[in-house]
């Protein structure tokens, strides 16, 4: 099984992370924000993963140290449960629809970090998170999931959905990129022989 456990402690953030990639979509998130909490149970239920997540943060100062350390916490789950990356299908890409906004997520887990995020979020907030943090969330996921991640809005006029739809599609993603290819089930899928 493809599991990690992650502890993470800053003079902001108290994290405590289970990850099994091979899960059923089960989750249980207390990060100390709803909205985030949300965004991570839609995420393991669309990946297909099961997360256990609890996060102390200064939540009464804001929620970026929340947001950005979780990201970074959750990557190196990742990093760490996918091991050599023997047999996986290394890409996974999806066009999703949430409502009236379009989102399109394309995932190489290539074993170099780029994130490149085209979103156009119309109000500042949702509820009382800051939406830019959904991009914060992402590019600290990405530096230590050590993968390529290309997020584009093709259409959206709500916040909510928008950043709802990056978190499904960005999940669906990331499921079908870790899912085994049982054609390849030995090898690493690269030419080098690493990822």
């Amino acid at each position: 099984m493809r599991i990690s456990e992650i502890a993470r402690k800053t003079a902001e953030t108290d994290i405590a992370l289970t990850l099994n990639l091979d899960g059923a979509g089960n989750s249980v998130i207390d990060s100390g924000c709803g909205f985030l909490n949300h965004m991570l149970t839609l995420f393991a239920k669309h990946a297909g993963f099961d997360l256990n997540l609890r996060c102390k943060g200064d939540v009464e100062v804001d929620y970026h140290h929340t947001t950005e350390d979780i990201g970074i916490a959750l990557g190196k789950a990742f990093y760490t449960a996918l091991g050599d990356k023997r047999g996986i299908t290394r890409y996974g890409d999806i066009v999703l629809p949430m409502d009236e906004a379009l989102i399109r997520v394309a995932v190489d887990i290539s074993g170099r970090d780029y994130c490149a995020m085209s979103l156009e979020l119309p109000t500042a907030k949702v509820g009382d998170f800051d939406t830019e943090l959904c991009e914060e969330f992402w590019l600290a996921f990405v530096r230590e999931a050590k993968l390529t991640l290309h997020v584009t809005q093709l259409a959206g006029k709500n916040s909510h959905h928008i950043i709802e739809g990056v978190f499904k599609a960005t999940a669906r993603a990331l499921g079908k990129a870790v899912s085994v290819d049982e054609k390849h089930k030995d090898e690493i899928p690269s030419t080098k022989g690493v990822l």
